[in-house]
């Protein structure tokens, strides 16, 4: 055997595959209709994959917002469930006992174990009284003549929260109109 039979082998032969792909390469590069479909659906797929992502994305999304909301709304229903236990003993004291005092400590109980629960999750009271009004945070019922001046808060009838700084309740109040 000799070293030139060899290569020979290596070689393709005349008319074979690669002259077949040379045509169909030279086809499509004269065939300006084909290149354009070509292309098209390339980025057609392109363009539905990507919408495949973005809706996976979308729902995993949603699916984690919501995981999120049920575990927030799971912590505080976990730390309002001693508040209720301590409503029952309250309600047990009035029908164990006549005693006004009893029962006013069994509400108070209840009342401070709720206003801590609110404290620890970051609310707190708005108490506007001797303020100016502001309807952001206040809720005017009532505006009567005062000799404080207009715009004054003079009652509060309903206390407000606040989350931060965001208003969860405004105060409802009563207004000074101002000298009469």
């Amino acid at each position: 055997m000799s070293t030139s039979d060899d290569t020979s082998e290596d070689l393709p032969a005349a008319g074979g595959e690669e002259a077949v792909v040379e045509e169909a390469v030279v086809e499509e590069t004269l065939d300006p209709l084909a290149l354009a479909e070509r292309a098209r659906d390339e980025h057609l797929d392109a363009l539905r994959r990507v919408a495949a992502e973005f809706d996976n994305y979308k729902k995993r999304m949603a699916r984690e917002h919501e995981d999120l909301r049920q575990r927030a709304a799971e912590r505080l229903l976990r730390d309002l469930i001693p508040v209720f236990d301590d409503l029952e003993r309250a309600l047990g004291a009035f029908a164990d006992s006549d005693s006004a005092a009893a029962i006013a400590d069994g509400v108070a109980l209840v009342h401070r174990a709720l206003w801590t629960l609110l404290e620890r999750e970051g609310v707190s009271e708005l108490d506007p009284l001797g303020a100016t009004f502001d309807p952001h945070r206040h809720e005017a019922l009532l505006s009567q003549p005062a000799d404080a001046p207009e715009g004054t808060v003079l009652e509060v009838i309903q206390k407000g929260f606040l989350l931060g700084d965001r208003v969860l309740r405004p105060a409802r109040v009563v207004i000074s109109g101002g000298a009469s």
